[in-house]
């Protein structure tokens, strides 16, 4: 990975679960690393287990303007040869609950953020001659479902964006994927209170999904961690009407969430 890419790598959402996740395997390849956070104290104590590498942090909320250009003012000099962009907003909950405040801040971190990341990112490693660009996405981008109607159709721009990019910037050397795993067990997801759903694989642990996707990185447009995710996906979109697929997300997601409708408000479920 540091031969093929060289430099630095920028991750985004980096405190907790698959961004740190990425933070260690980089690591241990010998990557210096940028680690864009809202939590400084959690930030800094990552940076100080990160033995041997050189190690910048960077405090804001990405899903603000101000957030994206603290980003790139921090590595103006930087040689940044891998982009992850792993922050994202998992609201748990009715469309119709949410704020329109909610439905403003969930674009713009899931979308907004990628996009202008990706993008200055994207023409600084084309200029270099050499990248890679991991958009972490997820198994709900491939259809709707009840209760996740928002963050499903944000993760379906960023499977989509990298599919595209992943032919767009090919031919200048420039690796694009998009991640699309299922469940895994981080503190987000554990933060949300999900009940056990039947016919739905178990979660994978961070450490699983980030060496399946840097192995499939410069393969393949677009990664499922887990062999039953894979098959689970091929079973869905392969063999099932569309009606039936959505009805059976939406299933699912109820049975995970079965008091969510009680509930003052929706589960504010936030990634890094």
């Amino acid at each position: 990975m540091s031969t093929r890419y060289g430099g630095s790598a920028v991750i985004v959402g980096a405190s907790d679960g698959i961004g740190a996740a990425f933070a260690y395997a980089l690591a241990r390849q010998g990557y210096g690393l940028v680690l864009a956070a809202r939590r400084a104290d959690v930030l800094e104590s990552l940076a100080r287990e990160l033995y041997g590498v050189d190690v910048v942090p960077v405090v804001g909320d990405a899903g603000t303007g101000d957030g994206i250009a603290r980003i790139l003012r921090t590595t103006e000099n930087v040689d940044v040869g891998l982009l992850v962009v792993n922050a994202a907003l998992a609201p748990v909950g009715e469309f119709l609950a949410l704020a329109p405040a909610q439905l403003d801040a969930v674009l713009n971190l899931n979308c907004r953020t990628a996009a202008h990341l990706v993008h200055a990112f994207g023409m600084r490693m084309v200029a270099r001659g050499r990248g890679g660009i991991v958009l972490l996405s997820s198994m709900a981008s491939q259809q709707g479902a009840a209760l996740v109607a928002h963050y499903s159709a944000t993760k379906a721009y960023l499977r989509v964006l990298a599919e595209g990019l992943y032919a767009e910037l090919g031919p200048s050397h420039v690796d694009v994927i998009a991640c699309c795993p299922g469940l895994v067990e981080t503190p987000t997801f554990a933060r949300t209170r999900p009940e056990r759903a039947r016919f739905v694989p178990p979660p994978l642990t961070p450490d699983e999904v980030v060496r399946e996707t840097l192995a499939a990185l410069g393969r393949q447009p677009m990664v499922i961690p887990g062999r039953r995710n894979r098959m689970a996906s091929f079973l869905a979109q392969r063999l099932l009407p569309r009606r039936s697929v959505v009805r059976l997300a939406s299933a699912r997601t109820r049975e995970m969430y079965p008091t969510v409708s009680n509930r003052p408000a929706p589960v504010d479920g936030r990634d890094g």
